[in-house]
């Protein structure tokens, strides 16, 4: 690791990071997060999971992180999916079932169309 002896060499590296991360972001990279807490569990968020991980598999798609989460505290929500697609603000989805995120992973991720009436305000 390089050592930083000047705010010259800060600035290099922050300068060095915003363009990795602009790389990134143009590869067109999404990440999908699953909330995964008891609450969620309970709520099907197993299922939602699979169906997010079966549309990626079966239509080949790649670029797309897939985490899960924990509970995020909004219970009556769940299952909750959180969608980030490049450097696009995040979008926090509720009450996910296979069903919408098929439909998700196809309208959101697929052709940048955000689902408006499955939209949360966290």
């Amino acid at each position: 690791m390089t050592t930083i002896k000047s705010l010259e060499d800060l600035k290099k590296i922050r300068e060095e990071a915003l363009e990795k991360r602009k790389v990134k972001a143009s590869e067109g990279k999404a990440q999908v997060s699953v909330a995964m807490g008891t609450c969620g569990i309970a709520a099907g968020a197993r299922e939602t999971m699979k169906a997010i991980l079966d549309v990626i598999e079966k239509d080949n798609i790649s670029g797309i992180i897939v985490t899960q989460t924990g509970c995020i505290g909004l219970c009556e929500k769940e299952p909750i999916v959180q969608v980030t697609v490049g450097t696009e603000p995040k979008v926090v989805y509720g009450k996910v079932t296979p069903e919408l995120a098929r439909r998700i992973m196809k309208e959101h991720i697929g052709k940048g169309n955000i689902i408006k009436e499955n939209v949360i305000q966290a």
